[in-house]
This record gives C-alpha cells, sequence and structure tokens, in this order.
C-alpha cells in the first residue's frame, strides 16, 4: 500500500555556523518523541553530530539525516553544516529537499555563511520558514533581524509570531493568526507552557503586524483579497490556506522566533512545517536530462506507480560498510531489486535498504517515491548519480561541484601506512566530491585538494583517527592558474617521415583570451576542405589536452578560445593521430607568444568584530592585499566585507583572535580568479621550477 505524500515533508535545518541549526534539530527529535534525552553541542553529546570531529569542535561537519513524526506527519529531516568549508554539503541537502528552515542568531542575524545557504536554496527553488533563534541572548533582536532579511537576503519575511520579552527576559510568543501567547515557565522543559491571552503591552503592536501578515497573505488568492478590501477578514483556514500557497510559490518566508536552547518556541515551527512547507507532489518534478545535460523534456513524476527514479545525494562510510543517501523521486524499490545506475551503465542489486536516525539505522524491507533512505553496499555509485529502472533508465539532473582552491601534500610515514591511506582517501573522495587527489608524476607525492584550510584538516584528522593513517603534511599550497592576455595567429606543421606510413598535419589557427570563466572553447572557421572535418574533433582535443599545463608555471589554463581557421593534409599520411599531435605542439610553441600571466584565487572575506578593533582588522587586510567592499555597523559590532587573495590568508584566523582578544569571526568562500601582481607572479615561477628541479633530483 502507497503511503499518503501529502503527509510527507522532507526538511534541511541550514543557517551560519553558531546559529543553532544541531540545538534545534535536538529539540525536533526529543519533541517528536525521537529521542528521550537531548544531548548538547557544547557537551559534545548530540545526536546527529556524531563524529569525533563535530564533538570535538562544536560544529556539525557532515549533514545527517533523521526521521521523525509530528501530527501524523512524517518528517525526513537533514541537519547540514554551517562552516563555509562544508557549503557542499549543504547544497547536495537543499538538492533534494522540499523544504527547509534558514535559522539565524538573534543577536548575529544574517550573518555571511546564512546568505551563501540562501543562495543556494533560491538556486534550488526550496520553499522555507525562517526561525529567529537565541532570543534568550544579550544583543537579540527579532525585529532587526526581520529587517536584515528583508535587506540583506532581498526576501520578504512573512511575521507569523512576535517575542514576549528580550534577552534574559524572554518567556514566550505570541501567535499573530490565533491571538493566542505561548508562554514557557523556568523548568526549560519544552511541554510546560502555558496559552492565554496577548500580553496588554502588546496589544497595539500584535495588531499592526497581524495586518502586515494578513495584507501579504491575501495577495495568493483573488477572492480572498476582494474580501479583505470589502472590509471583511477572511476565515483562518483561508489565510492558512493563503500562506501556504505563498510559502510554496518562494513569494515570502514565514518568520518564527525562540530560543531553542532553553527549548521556547519549537513546537510553533514543528506546526509551521505541517501547515506551510510543501509536501514532495507540491513540489516542481526532478527534470531528466540527455547525456550531456540538456533537459529532454520528461519529468521525474512524484508517484509510487511511476518507473523508479532516484539521486543519489550522499555517500558514507561507516563500520557497516557504504552507505549510499538517496532520495526516491517516482515509483518503488524493493529488497532484491536490480537497478541500473545510468551515469556507469552498471546494474545493481538492492541488498538492505535502511531508515538513518543519524548514526542509527532501521532497516526496511521497501521505500517509495517521496522517501530519503540509504542503501547499504553498492559498489559503484557516487554523489549524483541517477539510480533507475534497468527496463525504462533516465538520468536525473546532475549536481555540479565547485573546484577545490587549495591544496597539500601528504606522505604515508611507511610503506604500511602507504597502502592503508590509498583505501582511506579512496573513501573520502567517494564521500566528498568537493575533496580531491591527485599524485604528483615527478615527486610521487600525494595532493590533496579542497575548499579550505578546516576543510583539508578535517581530512587529515580523519585520515589518521578513523582510518589510523599516520601522515607527514607539507605547507597549503595555493592553487594558481594560467592564461593569456593577448591574441596570437600562427600555424604549426607537424611532419614526420622516418620509414613505414608517414604522419602529416598542418593547422592554422588563433588563440585569443576568453571572457573570464568561459572555459575552454574551441570551433574551426575551415572552408573548402583544407583540413578535412573528420580530423577537427582530434585538433580540439590536441588544444583541450594541453591546456592542463600551462607555460609559465605548470598550472592549468584558463580561459582560452581556439579558432582553426585552416591548414592543409595528405590523402595517405594524415590521420586523427596526426593533427591532435600538431595541436598538442601549436600550443607549445604559440601560447608563450600571448603575454601569458599567473592567475590566483580571490576570496570573499567577511569579518566581524567589535568597533574597536575595526582600524586593526582593516589595516591588516590591506597588508595583506585586501579589498575593503564594505563595512556595517550593528549594535554588537562591525561586519568587514573584502575580497583577498587566498595566498595571504593563511593562519588568518590566528591573526584575528590575536587582534581581537578571540572575539573576532570571519569565513571565507572563493570569489574569482584575478591577475597576480608581478613580484608575486615572479615567486610562484621560481617555486614551480624549483620544485621541478628537486622532482627531477629525487
Amino acid at each position: 500500500m502507497s503511503a499518503d505524500l501529502s503527509k510527507y515533508r522532507n526538511i534541511g535545518i541550514f543557517a551560519h555556523v553558531d546559529a543553532g541549526k544541531t540545538t534545534t534539530t535536538e529539540r525536533i527529535l526529543k519533541l517528536t518523541g525521537r529521542i528521550h534525552r537531548m544531548g548538547e553541542v557544547h557537551d559534545g553529546a548530540t545526536t546527529t553530530d556524531f563524529m569525533i570531529q563535530e564533538r570535538e569542535r562544536g560544529i556539525t561537519i557532515q549533514s545527517a539525516a533523521t526521521t521523525c513524526f509530528w501530527r501524523d506527519h512524517r518528517f525526513n529531516i537533514i541537519d547540514t553544516p554551517g562552516h563555509v568549508d562544508f557549503t557542499i554539503e549543504v547544497y547536495r541537502s537543499l538538492k533534494v529537499l522540499d523544504g527547509g528552515i534558514g535559522v539565524f542568531c538573534g543577536s548575529g542575524g544574517v550573518e555571511p555563511q546564512s546568505e551563501t545557504n540562501w543562495r543556494y536554496a533560491n538556486n534550488s527553488k526550496v520553499a522555507r520558514i525562517i526561525y529567529v533563534n537565541k532570543l534568550d541572548r544579550v544583543g537579540a533582536n527579532f525585529y532587526r533581524v526581520i529587517e536584515q532579511v528583508k535587506k540583506i537576503l532581498g526576501a520578504r519575511a512573512l511575521v507569523m509570531v512576535l517575542p514576549i520579552g528580550v534577552e534574559g527576559e524572554f518567556k514566550g510568543i505570541v501567535d499573530l493568526l490565533t491571538r493566542q501567547s505561548y508562554i514557557w515557565d523556568d523548568t526549560g522543559l519544552p511541554e510546560n507552557f502555558v496559552v492565554g491571552e496577548v500580553p496588554a503591552d502588546m496589544k497595539e503592536l500584535v495588531e499592526e503586524w497581524r495586518e502586515k501578515l494578513i495584507e501579504m497573505a491575501v495577495e495568493q488568492d483573488d477572492e480572498a483579497m476582494q474580501m479583505y478590501l470589502d472590509g471583511k477578514e477572511p476565515s483562518l483556514e483561508v489565510i492558512k490556506k493563503c500562506i501556504r500557497k505563498g510559502t510554496i510559490a518562494l513569494e515570502f518566508f514565514p518568520a518564527y522566533c525562540g530560543s531553542s536552547f532553553k527549548n521556547k518556541g519549537v513546537q510553533n515551527i514543528l506546526d509551521a512545517v505541517v501547515d506551510y512547507l510543501p509536501c514532495p507532489t507540491d513540489v516542481k518534478p526532478q527534470p531528466e536530462v540527455d547525456e550531456k545535460g540538456v533537459e529532454t523534456g520528461n519529468f521525474a513524476i512524484v508517484d509510487a506507480t511511476k518507473p523508479f527514479r532516484a539521486l543519489a545525494f550522499k555517500i558514507m562510510d561507516d563500520k557497516f560498510g557504504a552507505l549510499t543517501f538517496t532520495r526516491i523521486y517516482s515509483g518503488t524499490l524493493t529488497k532484491g531489486d536490480t537497478i541500473l545506475n545510468s551515469f556507469t551503465g552498471k546494474t545493481e542489486r538492492i541488498g538492505r535498504i535502511v531508515l538513518m536516525h543519524a548514526d542509527d539505522r532501521q532497516e526496511i524491507d521497501s521505500a517509495q517515491a517521496g522517501d530519503i533512505i540509504a542503501l547499504v553496499g553498492l559498489k559503484n555509485v557516487r554523489t549524483g548519480h541517477t539510480l533507475c529502472c534497468e527496463k525504462n533508465p533516465a538520468t536525473l539532473e546532475p549536481m555540479v561541484f565547485p573546484d577545490p582552491v587549495i591544496s597539500i601534500a601528504v606522505k604515508a610515514k611507511d610503506k604500511n601506512a602507504s597502502e592503508k591511506m590509498g583505501v582511506a582517501i579512496g573513501k573520502l573522495v567517494a564521500e566528498d566530491p568537493s575533496f580531491r587527489v591527485e599524485t604528483d608524476e615527478e615527486s610521487g607525492e600525494t595532493i590533496l585538494k579542497g575548499m579550505g584550510e578546516l576543510h583539508l584538516d578535517i581530512k587529515v584528522d580523519i585520515l589518521k583517527r578513523t582510518y589510523g593513517v599516520e601522515v607527514i603534511v607539507g605547507k597549503p599550497q595555493v592553487a594558481y592558474r594560467e592564461t593569456i592576455t593577448q591574441s596570437i595567429e600562427d600555424s604549426y606543421t607537424h611532419k614526420k617521415q622516418s620509414g613505414g606510413s608517414g604522419q602529416y598535419a598542418k593547422i592554422d589557427y588563433n588563440i585569443e583570451p576568453g571572457e573570464p570563466g568561459s572555459g575552454f572553447i574551441f570551433e574551426s572557421k575551415v572552408v573548402g576542405g583544407s583540413v578535412p572535418r573528420e580530423f577537427w574533433p582530434a585538433v580540439e582535443k590536441g588544444f583541450e589536452a594541453s591546456i592542463v599545463k600551462g607555460v609559465l608555471a605548470g598550472y592549468p589554463c584558463l580561459d582560452l578560445k581556439v579558432m582553426l581557421t585552416g591548414g592543409g593534409f595528405h590523402a595517405v599520411d594524415s590521420s586523427a593521430m596526426a593533427f591532435e599531435i600538431a595541436a598538442k605542439a601549436a600550443y607549445r610553441q604559440s601560447i608563450p607568444k600571448g603575454k601569458p600571466e599567473i592567475l590566483e584565487p580571490i576570496m570573499n572575506v567577511d569579518v566581524f568584530t567589535s568597533e574597536e578593533k575595526m582600524g586593526d582588522v582593516i589595516g591588516d587586510l590591506n597588508r595583506r592585499r585586501g579589498m575593503i567592499k564594505s563595512q556595517e555597523a550593528s549594535s554588537i559590532g562591525v561586519r568587514i566585507k573584502a575580497e583577498c587573495p587566498l595566498s595571504e590568508m593563511f593562519g588568518y584566523i590566528g591573526t584575528l583572535r590575536t587582534m581581537t582578544s578571540g572575539r573576532g569571526q570571519f569565513t571565507m568562500e572563493f570569489s574569482h580568479y584575478a591577475s597576480t601582481p608581478r613580484n608575486v607572479s615572479d615567486d610562484v615561477i621560481a617555486a614551480a621550477k624549483k620544485r621541478d628541479a628537486e622532482a627531477k633530483k629525487a
């Protein structure tokens, strides 16, 4: 019997570091009866932060999934990390969710990572409710955060509740729709609250905000709007329908407040998830794509009777083997089924299906459209692969992951550790698509690449402690790139005549700098058959294979446009191989003529500091070749936005803490590549030559 999908809510909880996502998840699990004792982040005892590294550092590193029930509705919840180095976890979770809870700190407000996560959620078209947490903290101000949501995120917050008291006096909330107050006592127990009248001193404020709420809600329905304009208030049921419609259409975001740590206001969030966030059939179905990623016009309709379609969105390795977290979009899946991985073209047999509760699991026999489950023991599945019906194959829109910007070299301490390291790194790469590994052919070193210092630091920590691999770690390295600054018109002839059949290929071509971010573009303007059409792909392949190594320091070459304009061929001696060789040699010949330059990754840096330390922080950023973009003062400090080269930001957290007596915070994420100053460029080229010389000696 298929389940009632209208009672499903697939939701994620996301926010800036320290806004209280994990604590909120703990409270939800306690209220829904999923756990009986709540753990605290600061004690390292929470349910969803189960990695050693998470418990020690008090941060969430990987998204954790769990299932619970409220008002007969099934919630599949994913608690995501807040730190910028792990936004990949947020991105891939949002990809498979239908709704979300954006948590904001009552005193910190809309912080840098909140912006990134909000942008990801906008891109994934995920409906959200806003929860302003930590209203019991000093400096907390619900109305200021609502204003920031509008100003910084450009989002319309539909205020649903108002706080009663602030900071140490915060004791409850007023529900604007019902005009009822919810006041909790001092026991700290979530169930100990009293429903009553609106406090006398808040009546005017409540009516003012209630009017704004209804005005915004009735915009969603012409009949309700007309009724309201005629001076009659629509029924509560009609208003709620309007709110649900507007939330799912991303017209506005219902906003709530509370203090998760003090257990105040969390029930209202759960009710809002049921009332206003979409069920799987409320959201647009996932588009199917062809092998080039272009939409075919077909969709994975959320329906248990349709052909099976699912997306693997996370791989996790634990003591029981490889787990593949999967969102089922259509059809059903039963133990023993054989399914097709449309990316590899290979089939897999489903051995075990489990429902996850953080690191615990519950075995089930089947799952259906709308479910988020984990499959045990799949061999060749990676993040973003589509799993589908063998007889009715399809591919769902894949995930796109950013390129890493920082790398470190690691070396196993001995031969025994070297074998273990290879296996362990293979598992880490399978789990995290933003973590890449390659071997430096010249030095034989293993190079780990990631999104930031913390990202790589945690990977090395996992290698050492989870897998018991002792490694020697090199200094962090920046992922530089190269490009050309002027166009080249050139010609190259490849001729080889030494016994047997010869090789001949002549190409005339232009190479010019492309637009930033355009990548490699190839086109042929050959007319009259001077280079036969069947050889054009070989020329493209030759150039494309060459751009992985620039001519200055061996870094990949970005944003090149190559145009084949003419050439020559021999009826017997010309071949695809000859034209590919010609293109590779042409690249080496011509790129040095295009005034090549080194590019460096520039990061968006967001620093939060107290007002008296602002001058020191700005001075330090200027010394790091930073460009200050904006400064924004609030009641609790100053937020400075800047762009800085990654190479100048290593170890910045230590400097910032020293400068601000431990109170400063910062986040950093990749923005774009930009050309390096001459002195930096010379240093990078010299370091590359030295590295090559050492590798040759070795």
